[in-house]
């Protein structure tokens, strides 16, 4: 048993097999190869429709068909990542160029699902067929095993096209990720009979064939002199812009319309856009829409936002460049398979593999080929030979046992045991010499090969025969003839599948909004118990003052260009833009905090709340249920993030009061065992915000700060304490960290 046992490091063993797990995830699922540009779900699902006879000139057949024998013969992996690849393959808003024609519910640009599987029908597209899988019966590409070694699968397709380019790639690997861009097919094209004319040609020099990305959903693309530095390294960041058109509305008004997005935008961020363009109107970031509505059909997009009369229509253009994702940035990583590795590659290199691969290709084709004719030329030259001596043939035949004695005689000329009509015949059949192969394509002739027409078909074959040796023979001693060929291949593709560039290429400035100018004024802040918040002009306030201090728990003027600062008992900071709250009406319901600020009230509890005029002004008070406290200066808390940590806090602690200091020279703590402690203000040290405090009060064990009331010595201030009234000035002074008094009730 013992020598069955393999001992080994556990921390090797997990490295090897985390490498080789990970190398799997990039070889064999989530990366392109840089030749034909597809991952191997990919390359499986177009091999199994191909064997499957699903072609463009024949009719759909149902996904799930597709699907289950890809699963069965080829690909192991689950039924969802096959018809997920097939989906993907026949959306042309997601593609540069759609590899299979689908019927039915494929999803739509707006990032609605395919319907199932068994719902749906599809095969190959024209294209994917003729520049795909064309040539895989001559022996152009290797075959290797299927998972259980039943069937034969291609490693690579014979792809005629720089497909990785065409129509790019997105996927996630172990530790590396991949997402190349679709680019226009007669523009790679075009790059690729550059490379092939001079090896040396510049990335720049090749840019003037391919201006940049060609999205399917159109776009502009506005970082143009980036382009070149992306395409030299294969990494960057591409900025690109939806199309905004304007037009005429009703009553003067002006329609702002999107008839392009960004690529990056489709799917379900089409609906994502829609709500922050309905929440900069929410949040008062414009007043400008009037109305949103999605019109996109199967036309195109089609994004209407209505805008007021008076409405400035690029300012509001530049907004939702800078808002939403009508702007937005498409990252660059062209990470492809190449010779069995990944590896990021420029675009001279990526152009450069598909060439080799090209030529390659064209080598084992044309190779293919030769071998077949000359196979061709020596069986017709034997009939052409055969037809020349048909009589002697014919008595050969006539005279001969069995087959093998009349072979015998064509191949090597022996007449032992043949019956001829005369010893010239004897004589002319054992000088014969036909070849094993031009033998038994004589001894397999029919007979209507004998008439006149036939025999001069069989001489114009041969002739035929003759010049595709002599043009396959030029081709693969000659790379120019050879790249001739190619090049023109690549000619009769951009001919009938190429189109005209969607995207555009430019460089643009930079959007830049400008926020319409408010006029300063002082507001009043009013919040409810419930949360509310709202501001009011103070002339309403005046009027209703007696109303709104009953009213709401938190009453303070502040300027409606300033800032509402909410302190938590978590020892968080959170500010509200006051433009951000209603302004109105004395009885206009505001709206919840939580709405326009990071704190939410499921979490935390606001404990004070201020304008940030009012911190700058002032010292901060600070006081925790387990009596640590500090004077903190309010300046410290003008900061521009939304949310900050107010103080430092303990485990397990929590903030209980927060005040701003004026004429408060006395602070009373309450314990929640009955214990009050009174002490000087001046005993509490000036710390900076993010220190923890020092301690104020002794607690004993399970006793906590409940409250803590700030006073002067010369106003007399008195709370009810279970029913019992204590005059806090009356309490005894102490000195800091001191039990205090208990009181009685």
């Amino acid at each position: 048993m013992d020598d069955r046992i393999i001992k080994t490091e556990y921390s090797e063993l997990m490295q090897k097999s985390f490498i080789d797990y990970a190398m799997s995830v990039i070889i064999a699922r989530a990366l392109p190869d840089v030749r034909d540009g597809l991952k191997p779900v990919q390359r499986r699902t177009l091999y199994d429709m191909h064997e499957l006879g699903v072609r463009y000139d024949r009719p759909h057949r149902k996904s799930a068909r597709i699907v289950g024998d890809t699963m069965g013969k080829y690909h192991p992996h689950g039924d969802s990542s096959i018809y997920d690849a097939l989906v993907v393959m026949a959306q042309d808003f997601k593609k540069g160029m759609a590899l299979i024609d689908g019927h039915g519910n494929f999803g739509n640009i707006e990032g609605d699902g395919a319907a199932a599987m068994r719902y749906t029908e599809a095969r190959l597209q024209k294209v994917t067929q003729e520049a795909f899988l064309a040539d895989l019966d001559k022996d152009v590409v290797d075959f290797m095993p299927n998972f259980d070694e039943t069937e034969k699968e291609p490693t690579v397709l014979p792809v005629k096209i720089p497909n990785i380019l065409v129509n790019g790639s997105e996927g996630i690997a172990v530790g590396m990720v991949t997402s190349i861009p679709p680019h226009n097919l007669a523009e790679v094209i075009d790059a690729m009979k550059a490379y092939m004319r001079d090896e040396n040609i510049t990335t720049r020099e090749l840019m003037k064939y391919v201006k940049g990305p060609d999205f399917p959903t159109g776009g502009i693309v506005i970082n143009q002199d980036d382009l070149l530095e992306i395409y030299e390294t294969g990494v960057g960041k591409i900025k690109i812009r939806g199309k905004v058109e304007y037009e005429k509305g009703k009553n003067g008004k002006t329609n702002l319309v999107i008839t392009e997005i960004p690529y990056p935008m489709i799917g379900a961020n089409i609906a994502k856009f829609l709500s922050d363009v309905a929440a900069l109107s929410e949040t008062k970031k414009t007043a400008d829409i009037v109305d949103i509505s999605n019109q996109s059909s199967k036309e195109g997009i089609r994004i209407v936002i209505e805008l007021r009369k008076d409405a400035d229509v690029e300012n509001f253009t530049n907004l939702l460049y800078k808002k939403t994702r009508l702007e937005d940035t498409f990252g660059v990583n062209m990470l492809a398979i190449y010779n069995g590795r990944p590896e990021i590659m420029g675009l001279k290199q990526i152009l450069k593999a598909n060439v080799d691969f090209q030529f390659e290709v064209a080598t084992r084709k044309y190779t293919n080929l030769l071998a077949r004719e000359t196979e061709r030329r020596e069986i017709q030259e034997g009939l052409i030979k055969a037809c020349n001596v048909i009589d002697l043939v014919i008595e050969i035949l006539r005279g001969s046992k069995d087959r093998n004695m009349a072979k015998a005689c064509l191949v090597e000329g022996k007449t032992d045991g043949i019956r001829f009509k005369s010893r010239e015949s004897r004589i002319m059949a054992a000088q014969l010499c036909f070849t094993e192969k031009q033998a038994n394509a004589i001894l397999e002739m029919r007979l209507y090969k004998l008439i006149g027409l036939e025999l001069e078909a069989l001489i114009n074959e041969h002739e035929e025969t003759m010049a595709n040796i002599y043009r396959y023979e030029d081709i693969l001693e000659r790379k120019d003839s050879m790249a001739q060929v190619i090049i023109n291949e690549l000619e009769g593709f951009k001919k009938e599948y190429g189109r005209k560039r969607r995207t555009r290429i430019e460089n643009a400035e930079e959007a830049v909004y400008k926020e319409k100018e408010v006029e300063e004024m002082e507001v009043c802040f009013l919040m409810d118990r419930f949360g509310y918040a709202r501001t009011i002009d103070m002339a309403t306030y005046e009027r209703n003052k007696e109303a709104a201090d009953s009213e709401n728990k938190y009453v303070f003027p502040c300027k409606n260009t300033g800032r509402i600062c909410l302190f938590t008992d978590t020892g968080q900071l959170y500010t509200i833009k006051a433009a951000d709250l209603p302004f109105g009406k004395f009885r206009d319901k505001g709206i919840p905090v939580d709405n326009v600020s990071n704190y939410s009230s499921e979490k935390e509890n606001i404990v004070f709340i201020t304008s940030q005029t009012e911190l700058n002004l002032c010292q901060v008070v600070f006081v925790t249920a387990s009596s640590m406290m500090k004077v903190v200066d309010g300046g410290e808390f003008d900061v521009a993030k939304r949310t900050v940590a107010a103080t430092k806090l303990a485990e397990g602690d929590k903030v209980v009061s927060v005040v701003t200091l004026h004429h408060q020279n006395n602070v009373v703590l309450q314990s929640r065992q009955g214990y009050f402690l009174r002490f000087s203000l001046g005993d509490v040290p000036e710390k900076k915000k993010n220190a923890i405090g020092v301690r104020c009060m002794k607690l004993a064990e399970g006793d906590l700060v409940e409250n803590a009331y700030f006073i002067q010595n010369s106003v007399p201030v008195s709370i009810s304490y279970k029913e019992k009234e204590i005059v806090l000035n009356n309490l005894k002074m102490n000195k800091r960290d001191s039990k205090g008094v208990k009181v009685r009730v």
